[in-house]
């Protein structure tokens, strides 16, 4: 029990952490206070099932059930809000999409304020019958402790703390042989004492608009039938691709922007009409670029205002960072375009590098140079410190923010 609980007899259960806390029961036995579980079920005995019915018949799935705000990314934060049914139905999902079952036992610090991880944490443990490991601020020596004490068997975390969790000073103490649940290549899936063969289900597409996910590859599809892609619509979900000038459907195969409807769609934005946030027939734009191959995977591009357009080609900078974040050293990468006078966009790479990695530009287009078209390889690559880059509250660069900092870093070169 956390501090300041009191519970030595009936009546003083207080807590100036838990004000609201009123009852505590024990599936190992109780003691004071904590009741034990049997007569904790036995509470409600004495109420009028026509009372419990009354009160369920008072929410359908349809009403409003959570109220999101997006990472404000690339413009200001929205107020989005989802009717049970979504929330509820994506909770479920999540088992599938992890292969969880009932020795899910999750680690997390990150707050449920961002729906990944809403969905993804309490989905994933909850929804097989597993259980919840909470770390109330990320501290990486406090984090690998816990997971160590809890046999914690997943673990969820952004891409920049996996490298403060390698990095910990008791990274090479801890046991942590019960993770199963965590991706080989991932810092915590080279630690000495795990082994484990589990396929994190990486290839996937949503946004907070639908509740997270809405195209995925279960954990343990094929590489081949992955194929680089980004999964394909779950049940319900109906996509178009619409070229993003004049709104027209563009025929399968080709690009455009990615359109979505299905039982997962937020009611809406707050305090804006849903019918100016939806198009007639109910399909939410985007802002994304990306297209459907014939075997219905979906390739995502990236954000349509981040697609780079240089020389007369376009880039993704999605497909640049996916080949750059493979290279020894690379912490952090993201790839933006910034205005040039011949080439009408400069790509350009940054990267926060590991601690000591021996990395510079030409060893970075030299690699990128080994798995991109020539037009592809950044003409600039630029590092930085992570104290340089402006988050969001999940942990996103801001791409606006970047571009200053890139063009304000380019200038004070030689010419």
């Amino acid at each position: 029990l956390e501090p300041g609980i009191s519970t030595a007899s009936p009546g003083a259960l207080a807590s100036p952490y838990f004000p609201f806390l009123r009852h505590i029961a024990s599936l190992g036995g109780g003691e004071g206070m904590i009741e034990p579980w049997d007569r904790f079920l036995t509470r409600g005995d004495s109420i009028d099932q026509a009372l419990i019915d009354a009160t369920a018949a008072t929410v359908t799935p349809a009403d409003p059930g959570v109220l999101f705000f997006s990472s404000g990314s690339t413009a200001k934060p929205k107020g989005i809000l989802s009717m049970h049914r979504g929330v509820t139905l994506q909770l479920w999902r999540w088992k599938r999409f992890l292969a969880a079952k009932e020795d899910a036992r999750a680690w997390s610090a990150n707050g449920f304020f961002w729906s990944g991880n809403f969905a993804m944490a309490i989905g994933g443990a909850l929804s097989s019958g597993g259980s919840l490991i909470l770390q109330a601020t990320f501290q990486p020596e406090e984090a690998l402790t816990l997971m160590a004490r809890e046999r914690a068997t997943m673990a969820f975390a952004w891409p920049h703390q996996w490298a403060q969790l390698e990095g910990a000073a008791n990274w090479s103490d801890v046991d942590l042989s019960a993770l199963h649940y965590v991706g080989q290549h991932t810092p915590l899936g080279r630690h000495p004492t795990v082994s484990t063969d589990w396929q994190e289900p990486m290839a996937a597409y949503g946004n907070t608009e639908t509740f997270t996910i809405s195209t995925i590859f279960d954990s343990g599809t094929p590489d081949d039938r992955i194929a680089g892609t980004h999964g394909i619509p779950l049940p319900g979900n109906i996509f178009k691709i619409l070229d993003p000038l004049t709104g027209a459907v563009v025929p399968l195969g080709q690009r455009g922007e990615i359109a979505v409807k299905g039982p997962t769609l937020m009611l809406g934005y707050i305090g804006v009409p849903l019918d100016e946030s939806v198009d007639a027939d109910g399909f939410f734009h985007t802002g994304d670029g990306g297209w459907f191959d014939a075997e219905g995977r979906l390739h995502w591009e990236g954000r349509l205002n981040d697609i780079i357009k240089t020389g007369g080609a376009n880039v993704s900078p999605i497909e640049i960072d996916t080949v750059i974040k493979s290279c020894p050293g690379v912490k952090v990468t993201q790839t933006v375009g910034v205005p040039h006078e011949t080439l009408g966009e400069l790509v350009v790479t940054c990267i926060v590098p590991h601690v000591g990695a021996p990395l510079d530009e030409d060893a970075i287009r030299t690699y990128a140079k080994a798995q991109l078209a020539s037009y592809k390889v950044p003409r600039r690559v630029l590092f930085f410190s992570e104290d340089d880059l402006s988050l969001t509250g999940s942990a996103k660069i801001k791409t606006a923010d970047l571009k200053a900092l890139v063009v304000k870093q380019l200038s004070t070169e030689p010419a």
